[in-house]
């Protein structure tokens, strides 16, 4: 009996798995660290844009989501004309994927990068060429090195999910310097609004210079807009155009255009969010560090917890003891890191009690 069959390689692609959630059990407070959400939540002004257009949902979006985009360019210096929305930035991701990858392309991605990266690679019928990093950082010479005549695409999320390193800008201009033209950079810059290092930059002024690079950036980490599903690009006009034959006529819903507008000018919302991460970050890769466990520098919302492979003090043993107390952190073997768990960086509450947690758990309480 015959039956549809998917494209080719479409059965090769590993599904995405997103952080474990909780579940809620009586009498025990429950603590999610596992997707790198913020514990503070939206703008209020936020969540009461959202609530004003909840009297229209009869009525279609605007579909070029021309108030957003004029929001983020005020808020960015930018062409709005130069900017497109998406449904979270993984849907403008799979967009490039799908207009600049065909069958028999490359594109290249990092040994720890985004699980998306190579499920929009595949998805398009290109191969997904991994780059290996160095002390879980990407490495400019690896992925110049990887370069093909087939290659036609790198992605580079900086800073780095899960591992919380970044690539100085110097290096990323090293970076699109060495490839050849016709190869696009994707700079995912999703953690961005977290760096306070002066060597770093989104890579606006990348975008702006040259016909080969985009940043794309999302309003579900340090805006709290997890949910509404809202992300944005910046590219040259070029791209921009041949983007949108594709995109979706209606693809950011109303609310959430309206509440991503609130949650952009509400600067002071974000400069509390970053300040906080920023002290419970150091905070917490000191005192895991004291435990003898080894945290990768981060400069985003979470940090990477190394742990033995000795039996009694394995990640998967101390994500069996962290989740029977609440604590939810991610595993990550899907990412290449079976010892490793990766931490959001949660309330004061949270961040204690994991610290707690692991204290016993490496004290073989």
């Amino acid at each position: 009996m015959s039956r549809p069959m998917p494209n080719p390689g479409i059965l090769d692609i590993a599904p995405y798995t997103p952080g474990k959630s909780p579940v809620p059990e009586p009498g025990r407070k429950v603590f999610k660290l596992s997707a790198n959400e913020t514990p503070f939540g939206p703008s209020p002004k936020a969540i009461a844009a959202f609530k004003h257009v909840a009297d229209h949902l009869e009525d279609y979006p605007e579909g070029t989501s021309r108030v957003l985009r004029e929001a983020i360019g005020r808020s960015f210096g930018l062409d709005p004309n130069r900017i497109i929305c998406g449904a979270g930035s993984d849907e403008i991701l799979n967009l490039l994927a799908h207009t600049y990858l065909s069958q028999g392309d490359e594109a290249i991605s990092t040994t720890h990068g985004f699980l998306v990266y190579p499920i929009a690679t595949m998805a398009n019928g290109a191969k997904n060429i991994v780059a290996p990093e160095t002390n879980f950082t990407a490495d400019v010479d690896a992925i110049l090195k990887a370069v093909t005549p087939r290659t036609k695409l790198v992605w580079l999320a900086n800073p780095n999910n899960p591992t919380g390193t970044y690539l100085p800008f110097d290096e990323v201009k090293r970076l699109r310097a060495g490839l050849p033209s016709h190869v696009l950079l994707v700079l995912d810059a999703a953690y961005c609004d977290y760096v306070s290092r002066n060597d770093y930059e989104m890579g606006i002024e990348l975008v702006a210079t040259t016909e080969n690079t985009v940043v794309t950036h999302t309003f579900s980490k340090i805006h709290g807009l997890a949910a509404l599903r809202i992300g944005w690009m910046f590219g040259p006009e070029h791209i921009i155009d041949a983007v949108n034959r594709i995109r979706g006529p209606f693809n950011v819903s109303t609310p959430a255009m309206y509440a991503a507008v609130a949650a952009i000018e509400d600067t002071a919302h974000q400069a509390m969010s970053k300040q906080f991460t920023e002290t419970w970050r150091n905070w917490l890769t000191e005192e895991i560090g004291k435990l003898g466990l080894k945290v990768t520098p981060s400069v985003a919302n979470f940090v990477l917890i190394h742990f033995p492979t000795d039996k009694g003090k394995t990640a998967d043993e101390a994500d069996a003891f962290l989740t029977k107390r609440g604590l939810v952190l991610r595993a990550l073997k899907n990412y290449g890191l079976p010892h490793a768990l990766r931490m959001t960086i949660g309330t004061e509450e949270a961040n204690r009690l994991v610290v707690e947690g692991l204290r016993d758990f490496m004290g073989g309480k």
